[in-house]
């Protein structure tokens, strides 16, 4: 039997809630068919943060990797979904359930994804809740929201603590309809020299013995 595949990332369209003065994503035909040509191909401009997408270390140092250079095998195996929607304005290490040993976790902090409109008030994830992440072994985060931090941070104390701990890092997931609990992650970035991010097509997938 196959199995089951849950998609986890934004459609990329020109209406896309970003972060507040970011890019917008835009899309213009470059040779278009209904004009004569024999093929369509069209041009895109965007933010290197456009819906779900993993940050690179150099996003939050000058002399960190670029997302060309980081390692592919964070971003692809058994992971833990965990329902974060009732905690508040942070996750914080109390929230964690029994991680079971997982290496990749994302969190769910919405009931439904705001494909429409940029949500300011995000829940984000406490710096103590990635060190215990981190203590556990932890390699990968990821979650529903747009940044780890929340949007005034200033001191972007969880996206050190990442640094600090050489985790990576996804954000803008759509975990609607995602029961909580273990899945195949396959979220891959694309290969963006001196790139601070990249857009990923992130999937869940059932594993073998569900």
């Amino acid at each position: 039997m196959p199995r089951r595949i849950w998609d986890i990332s934004q459609v990329l369209r020109p209406d896309l809630p970003v972060w507040p003065g970011d890019t917008a994503f835009a899309q213009v035909g470059t040779w278009q068919m209904e004009q004569g040509s024999p093929v369509n191909v069209s041009a895109l401009t965007m933010s290197t943060h456009s819906g779900a997408h993993a940050d690179a270390p150099l996003h939050y140092a000058a002399d960190a990797p670029d997302i060309a250079s980081v390692a592919l095998e964070p971003y692809l195996g058994p992971c833990l979904v965990v329902d974060a929607r009732n905690c508040g304005a942070l996750v914080e290490p109390g929230h964690l359930p029994d991680l079971a040993g997982a290496r990749r976790v994302l969190f769910r902090t919405y009931d439904r994804f705001p494909h429409e409109a940029w949500d300011a008030q995000h829940t984000a994830i406490a710096p103590a809740t990635i060190r215990a992440l981190a203590d556990a072994g932890v390699i990968l985060i990821g979650m529903d929201g747009p940044s780890l931090d929340p949007q005034d941070s200033k001191a972007m104390e969880a996206h050190l603590e990442v640094l600090a701990a050489d985790m990576r890092v996804l954000e803008g997931l759509v975990l609607n309809d995602v029961p909580p609990g273990q899945y195949e992650l396959i979220a891959l970035p694309l290969a963006i020299e001196r790139g601070d991010a990249s857009p990923v097509r992130a999937i869940l997938r059932e594993l073998p013995d569900a």
